[in-house]
């Protein structure tokens, strides 16, 4: 048998449209079950359902939380039916094995006004303001996840119907509409600045750095905790902060949930539903209102 797992990751990259991140998260969990299986003389094609108890098992000895658990485990499933599907193996070792118990945390979002408060943050007197300014408003007009804004290219752009198209996992193309205060910024942002970034290099991207090539995660991140120290939020946010807010201001100003799931880019609506375990101004009003100690 050559490499299973490379054979796999080269699968879910060919045929599902994998990223870059996803391939390489799949990487490192499924090289560790490689390093997990060694010292038995143990190969991936001769894996029984025991192993994957012992190594879910040694995972949690090392201390994993079970959300971290399952994520290592839901990889060796995915490796497991692609290898019987393929007619390597005849049996799925990981048919029975069950999965861990895990709870999926409440999002943390901000309020209306500290979200309003961040985007304005940037000084647009300046280029570099200019820009950051446009990517905070696009960021909390869409909800789309740090990775699909700064993967926008210039292409992906319809300003004028009021709309982007976002790239989002298995490299799924959706339409997400843009408000008309983060159109603004974002034409700003082109016609007045973009250009000063670009004079020696255009790597075509919406948000580039000084050089004209693409933004980088890292830099999305100083970006939203600077300004987010310069709004007087004082806990440490992420970009994926703006995304909860999006969703979570959109349902509780009305927004119907499946509307929301699709802007998400979300597949399984049970996802989307979290945002609905969050307390809505309705609720916190009747809990001033009728609470004895509010």
């Amino acid at each position: 048998m050559m490499d299973p797992v490379a054979e796999y990751l080269g699968t879910l990259e060919a045929e599902a449209g994998a990223s870059r991140n996803t391939l390489s998260a799949y990487r490192r969990d499924l090289d560790d079950f490689v390093r997990f299986l060694a010292p038995s003389s143990i190969t991936v094609g001769g894996v029984r359902p025991d192993d994957i108890v012992r190594y879910a098992e040694c995972l949690r000895q090392r201390g994993l939380k079970p959300s971290s658990v399952a994520r290592r485990l839901s990889a060796l499933r995915g490796l497991y039916r692609h290898l019987v599907r393929e007619g390597t193996l005849s049996a799925n070792p990981t048919d029975h094995v069950d999965r861990p118990r895990t709870s999926r945390p409440l999002p943390r979002t901000l309020s209306l006004e500290a979200a309003a408060a961040l985007v304005e943050a940037p000084d647009v007197s300046r280029p570099l303001g200019m820009r950051d300014r446009a990517l905070l408003e696009l960021l909390y007009a869409t909800g789309m996840r740090a990775s699909e804004c700064l993967g926008l290219r210039l292409d992906d752009l319809n300003l004028s119907a009021g709309y982007v198209v976002c790239t989002g996992k298995g490299r799924k193309q959706r339409l997400v509409p843009v408000g008309a205060e983060a159109l603004a910024r974002v034409r700003a942002w082109l016609r007045d600045a973009r250009g000063s970034f670009t004079r020696r290099r255009d790597s075509g991207h919406l948000f580039v750095n000084g050089r004209g090539q693409r933004l980088s995660r890292q830099a999305l991140w100083a970006i939203v905790r600077r300004n987010a120290r310069a709004a007087g939020i004082t806990r440490r946010i992420s970009p994926h902060v703006l995304r909860h807010s999006f969703a979570s201001h959109l349902l509780e100003g009305g927004a119907d949930l499946r509307a929301v799931q699709v802007m998400l880019g979300h597949a399984d609506i049970a996802t989307t539903q979290i945002y609905t375990h969050l307390p809505s101004a309705t609720l916190k009003r009747m809990y001033q209102r009728f609470h004895p100690r509010a």
